[in-house]
């Protein structure tokens, strides 16, 4: 088992948090884990939760989706809108 301290959570990528925080869960159901420890394991998964989120967040603010003119050529580009539209 690595006893190394755990990396700064605002350095971790997108995908190392995540799969960091699904080890912490997989930690935390399997009921092996001393009190102290989940908690201290709970308090990082709620972290890594944040900065997941505040990642996705960020990379959805940069997605851009095309916008097609008439003849069906890219006309441009507008910023990504999550909200579903109806366009027919």
């Amino acid at each position: 088992m690595d006893h190394s301290p755990p990396a700064p959570i605002e350095s971790l990528s997108f995908e190392a948090a995540l799969k960091e925080l699904e080890q912490i869960v997989g930690r935390l159901e399997s009921g092996d884990t001393p009190l102290d420890d989940a908690i201290a394991l709970y308090e990082r998964g709620s972290a890594l939760r944040g900065h997941c989120a505040q990642r996705l967040d960020a990379a959805q603010a940069r997605i851009e989706s095309i916008r097609l003119g008439s003849d069906g050529a890219p006309a441009g580009t507008k910023p990504f809108d999550p909200a579903p539209t109806d366009d027919r």
